[in-house]
């Protein structure tokens, strides 16, 4: 694929995100694009959102729980960026009418108190690079038509990325068992789904290690201060406007978002 085409479609995504409309999946109308084509898209389509006066304030990692990539039948993580204007605190109200087709996912959120530059970023590394993990809702949406993806819509789409809501707790990830903490998520009250921290990948630690080696080789770092969402624990819930999700991670803390 071209620099020209990778362009045309991350101008096509930002188009549609801010239009709140979805488009046919790029792997149908491209059957040869690629993980790497993919990545140009999506750094065409933040580079539109960073013209807009949006700052990075972190980066997610996608698709790392059996229970998201059997939903999705995709079966290898991803990672996207996150902006200031997709971060919200526990107890926020989201305008559902700001997106388009909303899935909320639990998960573990690293505060980073130095850079994580990679190759050869160990767990330890992240550990040591964490200065608190957060509880968090995602709330991950889709540019990409009736969710109909593969690997490559879905990273060309900044990781299916939404919103963010991070809980108040701020604990120090050596205090907490971060493979074996288990998450619980309730919809309007009542018991929704249960998970642990090895659903993302095996750990929420290795999660963020494979994304800092995985970004050095696009030349980007996870840079100190930035929030990293670590994967989901739990499957994706579709939620709409009345809904209620709370969230409770063992060890950690609460978050809690409505959407209106």
């Amino acid at each position: 694929m071209s620099a020209i085409d990778a362009e045309r479609l991350g101008d096509e995504l930002y188009a549609a995100l801010r239009g709140r409309y979805t488009v046919a999946p790029l792997t149908g109308r491209f059957p040869g694009v690629g993980i790497d084509d993919a990545y140009a898209i999506s750094r065409r389509m933040l580079a539109r959102r960073l013209a807009d006066g949006e700052r990075v304030v972190g980066k997610k990692i996608g698709v790392t729980s059996k229970a998201v990539q059997s939903m999705l039948d995709v079966h290898q993580p991803d990672f996207g960026f996150l902006t200031d204007a997709m971060l919200f605190e526990s107890g926020a109200a989201i305008d559902t009418r700001t997106l388009i087709q909303p899935r909320a996912e639990g998960e573990i959120a690293f505060v980073l108190g130095r850079d994580l530059a990679g190759p050869g970023i160990t767990e330890d590394d992240v550990l040591s690079a964490t200065r608190a993990v957060r509880p968090c809702f995602e709330i991950v949406d889709s540019r990409i038509r009736d969710w109909k993806i593969r690997i490559a819509d879905t990273v060309a789409d900044n990781a299916s990325s939404g919103v963010f809501v991070l809980g108040p707790e701020q604990v120090d990830p050596r205090a907490v068992d971060l493979v074996g903490c288990r998450i619980r998520v309730e919809k309007n009250g009542a018991p929704l789904s249960e998970g642990v921290g090895a659903a993302a990948l095996g750990s929420p630690v290795y999660c963020v290690a494979w994304l800092a080696n995985t970004l050095s080789r696009f030349g980007i770092a996870l840079e100190a201060g930035e929030v990293v969402l670590s994967g989901s624990l739990v499957p994706l819930e579709p939620v709409k406007v009345g809904d209620r999700m709370h969230l409770e991670l063992e060890g950690i803390g609460r978050a809690s978002v409505s959407f209106v």
